[in-house]
């Protein structure tokens, strides 16, 4: 079986394109065009087809930084899991790697193998990402101090093992004993590190992308600012064209103007991520991430108590029209941002990010708005299901 799109207007990595097609199979893009080329493969046995009238047409999204959405937390199990991720596939992001905040170790060994069979059971999930608890106390944000550790060849052994081979990303304090000798070890170890939740300078920050980091987690946040003495983390990141660079745009973590300059500066490098919580696509309310409580009010997350903010309840659409009305983006570059940039950066960029055939037979319809209409993922056509929170 296959979906034939036609009459669209294609947005993606490669540029804009009227009067587009794509037919998407099982798994991957079987053929794209211009024209009335679709008509062929809309003959096939089993096709479906939709005019998109216009409509633009980009890649699935990719999220590589998010902890949760509909009420659930990623750290609550596979059934948690499996909540969340389907909230956000109906907001376009179609594949999704699973962030777990510091934690002891056996705690983190737990979700690691859950999440290792999620990704072998299940295509539209691609692994791991630790935020902790390799991270500066005193930039530790909303992860639990008590948790927070330095870094511990073994212990990285045993987080690999457990994993599977399904850890993709790791963000880790540079500064931190040992910490540059982990980041050898994880790289060496096909893991994508980024550097974050530190108070890294820019000659430090230069050194880890050296030894193999090559991601900044959530930029500006966490970490030092741009100092014109102080260059910090965030200038060394933009400086290195190895390393890319996470944004939140949900108008709390990073203001539209300086996301606008980070494009500038870096455009075919920047990955808007939802760093999002349980209440991502939920209500306001009360919340845990991890351990810790977390109020939500007007779609704002901090820990109870605290003025500190505790992720986002950001979906990737909203993140891609915050791009692209509020900083003021060009389209190709906003779409990249949440399709070919977090692809390569979890060096996926071979299988995810383009309409084009043997790709991924990810897509999203979205309207002149730029809200979305429709979403396919591995040529599934997919709907919003109606979920109860877990509280």
């Amino acid at each position: 079986m296959s979906v034939v799109i036609h009459s669209a207007t294609k947005v993606d990595a490669d540029g804009i394109v009227d009067d587009f097609w794509v037919a998407l199979g099982e798994h991957t893009v079987l053929a794209a065009g211009t024209g009335r080329g679709w008509q062929g493969w809309a003959t096939a046995p089993g096709a479906s087809v939709l005019d998109a009238d216009g409509g633009m047409l980009t890649p699935g999204f990719i999220d590589v930084h998010g902890h949760g959405g509909g009420g659930f937390a990623f750290d609550d199990g596979a059934d948690a899991i499996r909540g969340a991720v389907a909230v956000h596939r109906a907001h376009g992001t179609t594949r999704s790697v699973i962030s777990l905040v510091a934690s002891p170790h056996d705690v983190l060994r737990t979700n690691l193998g859950i999440i290792a069979h999620l990704t072998e059971t299940d295509g539209l999930i691609l692994g791991s990402h630790l935020e902790g608890p390799f991270l500066a106390p005193g930039r530790r944000g909303a992860h639990n101090p008590e948790y927070l550790r330095s870094p511990d060849p073994g212990e990285i052994s045993s987080l690999l093992d457990s994993a599977r081979g399904t850890l993709r990303q790791l963000t880790i304090a540079p500064e931190l004993p040992g910490a540059l000798d982990a980041i050898e070890q994880l790289a060496d170890a096909d893991v994508v590190v980024a550097i974050g939740h530190t108070e890294a300078g820019f000659d430090l920050a230069r050194q880890a992308f050296d030894r193999g980091a090559t991601m900044l987690t959530h930029a500006f946040n966490a970490m030092p600012g741009i100092h014109h003495r102080e260059p910090g983390p965030v200038t060394a990141a933009l400086d290195d064209p190895r390393v890319a660079i996470e944004l939140i745009l949900d108008g709390v973590h990073v203001h539209p103007q300086v996301a606008a300059l980070a494009f500038y500066a870096a455009p075919q490098r920047i990955v808007l991520v939802t760093d999002a919580m349980a209440a991502a696509g939920a209500p306001d309310g009360e919340y845990t991430l991890g351990d810790l409580s977390v109020s939500v009010v007007g779609g704002r997350a901090t820990v109870v108590g605290t003025p500190t903010i505790a992720g986002s309840t950001l979906t990737q659409d909203a993140a891609l029209r915050s791009a692209i009305v509020d900083s003021g983006v060009d389209p190709v570059l906003a779409v990249r941002a949440v399709t070919a940039s977090p692809a390569r950066a979890l060096r996926l960029d071979a299988r995810f990010g383009y309409l084009a055939p043997g790709y991924a037979s990810d897509a999203v319809l979205l309207d002149e708005n730029w809200a979305v209409k429709r979403v396919w993922a591995a040529g599934e056509p997919v709907t919003q299901t109606e979920f109860v929170p877990a509280r």
